[in-house]
């Protein structure tokens, strides 16, 4: 399984956003290309302890076994799968260039990462374990969804 935690998986995530441009268009879903690169810094910000969210009433209920039914597979991640509400709420103006550097900031943040205090709005506590392999599958999720 590959995380974000090895240096050659963050480097292909990092080139993979790099051929983004503004004209990509999603394959799936609601989102543009703009509220992807908010909606994926959000979510680092989440797992990296950065940003707190309530967990939500369905991930009290099925996440752990949703969280061993993503980590324990190998296949992407599944089109159209529910959000969390809050990494769907999109600041008005998302500055593409900016959005797009700050999302690599974070990725690369992953090469000195012990953060050991990360909670999932969804999964609930998590383990630097999991967050490698959840990143890595959030970021491989959105861009086959926008085509790179």
């Amino acid at each position: 399984m590959e995380t974000i935690f090895d240096q050659n998986t963050r480097d292909k995530i990092i080139a993979r956003i790099n051929t983004l441009t503004e004209s990509n268009a999603a394959q799936w879903g609601k989102m543009d290309i703009r509220q992807m690169l908010a909606h994926c810094t959000m979510y680092e910000e989440m797992l990296q302890g950065k940003r707190k969210f309530k967990r939500i009433f369905l991930g009290r209920l099925f996440g752990k076994v949703a969280m061993k039914d993503i980590i324990g597979d190998a296949r992407p991640v599944k089109r159209n799968l529910p959000t969390i509400p809050e990494l769907k709420v999109f600041p008005p103006g998302i500055n593409f260039a900016a959005e797009k550097k700050k999302w690599i900031a974070l990725l690369e943040a992953y090469t000195n990462f012990g953060n050991m205090d990360s909670e999932h709005a969804f999964f609930g506590k998590i383990t630097n374990q999991q967050i490698g392999y959840l990143s890595y599958k959030h970021a491989d999720h959105h861009l086959r969804q926008f085509n790179s």
